[in-house]
């Protein structure tokens, strides 16, 4: 920015093991979402490598990252990106038209408890309900990783618990990794591992040998 130079990250160093469920936590600004970003795909780090399923994503071209996002990720965005003229199972239904091994779309609208909301649009669906629907459409792509950029954030307490326990249900029923990024600290204990971050380096790491049910977390 102008003269300053600002380094998002300057000491990021972990590993995610397939079908966890990883918690990154800490203060807006800290740098959560480049992490999620570089992990996506959608941002290349300067130096350092990321290795995904023993490939090094940050040597790919633009094309292959395009590949990789479109086969291997499935992103929960905050304020769900849905497209609005399309209805709920549309949109589920857009992103397994674009992979290579997709789930059953109206097995996954019944899993997030969207069977029968699946024909209606965002515009007349909740914000719990749309954000199902953007669960959906990342889960129905069968992706290695499932990375969630605060997917409570803009829902109330009793949704977004129903949306964490989906997430937390979905990684140990069908062994998916999953990665949630939030500033919210309590939410920690539902992770397999908690990785903190701190000024665009990780404060610490911790595994949870016994992951609390979401049901059992107040914040």
């Amino acid at each position: 920015m102008g003269e300053v130079e600002i380094s998002a990250l300057s000491g990021v160093d972990f590993c995610v093991d397939k079908g966890e469920f990883v918690v990154v936590a800490g203060a807006s600004g800290a740098g959560k979402s480049t992490i999620l970003n570089i992990l996506g795909g959608m941002d290349s780090p300067t130096s350092g490598n990321v290795v995904v399923d023993n490939n090094n994503i940050n040597n790919y071209t633009n094309k292959e990252l395009i590949t990789y996002r479109r086969f291997d990720i499935g992103f929960v965005f905050q304020f769900y990106n849905l497209v609005q003229n399309l209805t709920a199972r549309e949109n589920v239904e857009l992103a397994t038209q674009i992979c290579k091994d997709p789930l059953d779309i109206d097995e996954i609208m019944e899993a997030v408890g969207l069977a029968n909301r699946k024909d209606n649009f965002p515009a007349q669906l909740s914000g719990g309900e749309q954000q199902r629907v953007a669960i959906a459409r990342a889960l129905a792509k069968n992706p290695k990783l499932l990375l969630c950029d605060e997917p409570t954030g803009a829902l109330d307490y009793n949704t977004g618990k129903s949306i964490l326990k989906l997430l937390q249900d979905t990684c140990k029923k069908i062994g998916m990794t999953v990665i949630i990024i939030t500033h919210n600290l309590a939410l920690a204990p539902m992770g397999d591992k908690v990785i903190k971050v701190k000024n665009g380096k990780i404060e610490s790491i911790a595994i949870n040998e016994n992951p609390m049910p979401v049901e059992g977390i107040e914040w």
